[in-house]
């Protein structure tokens, strides 16, 4: 179904209301394009952060940036507004001094928008701890397979800690927490762009004794081809079965990405990064979410555009598997 979305042309794209890409909000998608192919909503939430506070302002960030993000996406050949009904579902509740009590209230909210059997979510955060509650409710609305979803990470950041100052529902622990619900198939999920120092390897022995395929920045750097072999062999794997998407912006480089709590150095350029992303295209989804842009460290807004632009291109991917 198609998004009815104003014209550049016609209505100024600094003029009106701030929803993402311009798309209409939820309870104002025209009875012809419902139900909503996918659901754009916001968790202004940071309380799961370690280092920088400031992603709670992420959502209004990233909207605000995807007024430039115009429908087409000439790499794919497709015109996301043609091919699916988009809309903006604004922000969930939070509970700014719980991440376990965020995490209730965004599952809460979430499972009640649009049609369950077909709306896909699409969550901008917010610290990476908002994504366990989009994944939860994608789950649900995947039919609970019994192994969990098929996960697609891009994080500089591997997110399997336990806990971290006896907090377990923490930006960290995302991963940990999805394996451990049975929400994610850890033995089908790919994770891509990890690097840097490590507290403890208990992180990475997690991660990989539970099957999680890593594939680390010195790997992309020094050895591409096995990187694109990587690629070619999970998403056979996965046969068409939907995937989840989580990205996490700090995946991108700092000199490129600033506007993040947890910045590391030698990371995806901005253009390696929707490079990447379109070596999945046509791979159907189960939900996906865009996480840690942290406004009051970015410059001129580069950050949250890169954001907007990353949630462009994995709505593209989904267009390109007929939606």
């Amino acid at each position: 179904m198609p998004t009815d979305l104003p014209s550049g042309r016609v209505q100024p794209r600094f003029a009106g209301v701030a929803t993402f890409m311009r798309a209409p909000l939820l309870s104002q998608v025209r009875p012809e394009n419902q139900p909503a192919d996918w659901a754009v909503y916001g968790v202004p939430f940071d309380g799961g952060t370690t280092y920088h506070p400031g992603a709670r302002f992420g959502p209004r960030a990233i909207r605000d940036a995807s007024q430039y993000i115009k429908p087409i996406n000439f790499h794919a050949e497709l015109d996301l507004a043609r091919e699916l009904s988009i809309a903006d579902a604004g922000d969930a509740i939070v509970a700014p001094y719980s991440c376990e009590g965020t995490l209730e209230a965004a599952v809460e909210f979430a499972s009640k928008l649009g049609d369950p059997a077909r709306t896909r979510l699409l969550a901008l955060g917010g610290d990476h701890s908002i994504a366990l509650a989009n994944i939860r409710v994608a789950w649900e609305r995947a039919g609970r397979p019994a192994t969990g979803l098929p996960l697609l990470h891009f994080d500089a950041h591997l997110d399997t800690a336990d806990t971290i100052w006896d907090e377990k529902y923490g930006h960290a622990s995302f991963l940990r927490r999805g394996i451990e619900d049975g929400c994610i198939d850890p033995e089908r999920t790919l994770s891509i762009g990890f690097r840097g120092p490590l507290n403890t390897m208990d992180d990475l022995e997690y991660a990989t004794g539970k099957g999680i395929e890593v594939v680390p920045m010195t790997r992309w750097v020094e050895d591409r081809p096995s990187v694109d072999r990587a690629i070619h062999e999970w998403r056979a794997s996965i046969n068409q079965d939907p995937v989840y998407v989580t990205f996490d912006i700090d995946a991108i480089d700092p000199a490129f990405a600033p506007g993040t709590g947890t910045p590391c150095c030698g990371g995806f350029t901005t253009a390696e990064a929707f490079s990447i992303l379109r070596k999945f295209e046509g791979m159907r989804l189960a939900g996906a979410d865009v996480v840690e842009v942290c406004p009051s460290r970015d410059v001129s807004d580069i950050t949250a555009l890169a954001a907007a632009h990353v949630a462009f291109e994995i709505l593209s991917i989904d267009a390109g598997a007929g939606g």
